[in-house]
C-alpha cells in the first residue's frame, strides 16, 4: 500500500526533499505562475511533507494539504503551524462540489495504475469551480510505463496521454512543460483549466 510505503521512509524523504532548498528552479517558477492564476481556496494533493503547501501560504494562497501517509501529516503539521493538514485519500476528497479555485497535484498521481487515474482526476474536476486550475506534476516517458520508484512502483506518462485522460476528467489543457535534467528522470507538468 502507497501510504505505509512513504510511511516507513518518510524521515529519509523528508531529509532528501522535504524542503524548499531541494525544489529544482523551474519546478518553482511553474508552481508559482499556477498560484498567481488561482482565485480562492486551494489544496495541495498529495502534500507529502508540506513543504509545498507552506510555500504557497507564504505567496497569501488559501490553501490546505491532504496526504495519505501520517508521518507525512504530523510532520507537515508541526513543520508549517497554523496551515490545515488533513489525513486523506486524493480519490476521495473532503471538499464539496466546487469549492476549489485550484488544486496543486505535484507528483501525487504517479503511483495510480493506468487503469486507475481517472479515479483522482474526476476527483480534481468535481472539486474545482469552473475555471478553477489544476497543476499535475507526472514522471514524463515516450508511453505508459511503470518503473522502480524508490518507495513503490510508479509510472511515467506523455504529455499527450495524460493530457488526453484530464481532457477526458473535464480539463483543458492550458499549457504543458517537460524538462530533461542529465542524471535524473524526465518529468513533466499539465496546467489544466476546469471546463465550464
Amino acid at each position: 500500500m502507497t501510504s505505509t510505503a512513504y510511511d516507513a521512509r518518510a524521515d529519509e524523504y523528508i531529509d532528501a526533499l522535504g524542503t524548499m532548498d531541494a525544489v529544482h528552479p523551474v519546478d518553482r517558477s511553474i508552481v508559482e505562475a499556477w498560484a498567481t492564476a488561482v482565485t480562492g481556496p486551494a489544496l495541495d494533493a498529495g502534500c507529502g511533507p508540506g513543504h509545498w503547501t507552506g510555500h504557497l501560504a507564504g505567496l497569501g494562497l488559501d490553501v490546505r494539504g491532504v496526504d495519505l501517509a501520517p508521518r507525512f501529516v504530523s510532520h507537515a503539521r508541526a513543520a508549517h503551524s497554523g496551515i490545515r493538514f488533513d489525513l486523506g485519500s486524493i480519490d476521495e476528497l473532503e471538499v464539496e462540489d466546487g469549492g476549489l479555485g485550484g488544486i496543486l497535484s505535484w507528483f501525487s498521481t504517479i503511483h495510480h495504475e493506468p487503469a486507475r487515474i481517472d479515479v483522482p482526476l474526476r476527483e480534481f474536476a468535481r472539486t474545482l469551480r469552473p475555471g478553477g486550475r489544476l497543476l499535475l506534476g507526472f514522471f514524463v516517458g515516450e508511453s505508459i510505463e511503470a518503473f522502480d520508484h524508490a518507495v513503490t512502483r510508479a509510472y511515467r506518462w506523455s504529455a499527450a496521454e495524460l493530457g488526453r485522460r484530464a481532457d477526458a476528467a473535464g480539463f483543458d489543457i492550458i499549457e504543458t512543460h517537460t524538462r530533461a535534467t542529465l542524471g535524473a528522470r524526465p518529468v513533466g507538468a499539465l496546467l489544466c483549466g476546469r471546463r465550464a
